[in-house]
């Protein structure tokens, strides 16, 4: 699966995007799991998690033809 890191994540991770590869399909909970053992530095971090470009929730499925995204909370003015 493609990853897509935005915003200071990206900044956080040193890389724009990476490809991982799953044995099987995972929960979001899982994968996100997945990725704080692969990268501590993501633990402390708000995103929420969209898969091939819609955003879901915990209980989602994920697999290796997906492409997810991790996307901090944007603030503005």
């Amino acid at each position: 699966m493609k990853v897509l890191y935005f915003a200071h994540l990206k900044e956080i991770m040193n890389i724009n995007e990476e490809q991982i590869s799953l044995n099987e399909a995972y929960s979001v909970l899982k994968f996100k799991q997945y990725l704080f053992e692969k990268h501590p530095e993501l633990k402390d971090e708000a995103f929420q998690i969209a898969v091939n470009e819609e955003f879901v929730q915990d209980t989602n499925v994920v697999s290796d033809q997906d492409v997810v995204a991790l996307i901090p909370p944007v603030s503005g003015g």
